[in-house]
């Protein structure tokens, strides 16, 4: 009787509340990389540093944003990279991408297109995975 009545409050609960989006992605980092981060962030990929919250900046870890793109960098004292885990960036011009990331010295791997996308992964310093894509008719144009 208990798991149909849990059952029945999962369905009522996730009919009432939507989910309309992502506000952020947070992903983890090495404790005293800051630099690094702002390296890779701002400078490889042009997201702009915001700051923390004064209650959140004492721990550490950085954020970068843009209008549409929020990636929040949370310090771990046991840093594991998430190397099969990634966000998935949308850019458009991935070419130019591809070039700009070789003048910084990124490794690339580079992937089968999918569902009319272009595909390269890329690792962050720490070893975070990315994914950046562009729509197939971008990249052709």
């Amino acid at each position: 009787m208990a798991v149909l009545s849990l059952t029945h409050a999962v369905r009522r609960f996730s009919n009432a509340v939507p989910v309309v989006g992502i506000e952020h992605v947070q992903l983890a980092m090495p404790p005293g990389e800051e630099h690094a981060a702002r390296a890779f962030y701002s400078g490889v990929l042009g997201i702009p540093e915001v700051p923390k919250p004064p209650t959140l900046a004492k721990r550490g870890g950085a954020w970068f944003e843009n209008e549409v793109v929020k990636i929040h960098l949370g310090v771990e004292r046991d840093f594991r990279s998430a190397r099969k885990a990634h966000p998935a960036l949308l850019v458009t011009d991935l070419v130019g991408l591809i070039e700009w990331l070789k003048v910084h010295d990124t490794d690339i791997i580079d992937d089968e297109p999918l569902e009319n996308y272009r595909r390269i992964y890329v690792s962050d310093p720490f070893g975070n995975r990315y994914m950046s894509q562009t729509p197939l008719v971008t990249a052709l144009s």
